[in-house]
């Protein structure tokens, strides 16, 4: 999967130079494959369009909100290279009864989260995703996540979340519908 695996090994190799350690010593040794192989299942998405995973649709006459949540994923801050994980809610109300299979949603959510993201884009496209494979009357997208970047170094303040939402059709435009899909997410 990597464009070129020497090349990026020896990145790593460098890096490690660079930060004062011996890439040479025992404990290291094996270090740059194994960052390699962990960065091609940590940005496995790359190259991938989430519209793609909803490929099963079916016309079941259902015309209700149909919602899948607390999806877990992690992804990889694309401004510190560290990860953020969490959980994200996708909803959406079909149109003229079109549905995907549920494990679509899940799908979407993870081709969007394997690759250096960002919260904000990774609920965009996700919603976005959804919005043009199906038209649907109204999509809403929920992500909470935990950021690396923010627990570890900087503020340093483990535990807080961020939460990002995109609202499409009827959930941007009419508050109850956003009420009641804010109540199925928090409520169950």
């Amino acid at each position: 999967m990597t464009q070129n695996h020497e090349m990026a090994e020896e990145a790593i190799r460098q890096l490690l130079v660079a930060m004062g350690e011996d890439p040479n010593r025992e404990g290291l040794l094996d270090t740059p494959k194994r960052v390699i192989k962990m960065y091609e299942e940590m940005w496995s998405g790359l190259g991938k369009d989430p519209k793609d995973e909803f490929t099963a649709v079916f016309s079941e006459g259902h015309e209700e909100v149909i919602l899948v949540r607390d999806i877990p994923f992690y992804s990889m801050c694309e401004h510190h290279l560290v990860p953020f994980y969490g959980v994200a809610h996708v909803a959406y109300i079909p149109s003229e009864g079109k549905v995907t299979g549920l494990s679509k949603l899940a799908r979407a959510v993870e081709v969007a989260s394997k690759r250096p993201q960002l919260q904000e884009r990774l609920t965009a496209q996700v919603a976005s995703a959804l919005d043009d494979a199906l038209s649907p009357v109204g999509v809403f997208v929920m992500v909470e996540a935990e950021h690396l970047c923010m627990t570890m170094r900087g503020i340093k303040k483990p535990g807080a979340k961020t939460v990002t939402t995109v609202a499409k059709g009827i959930f941007k435009d009419n508050i109850d519908q956003r009420k009641e899909i804010l109540a199925m997410i928090h409520n169950g």
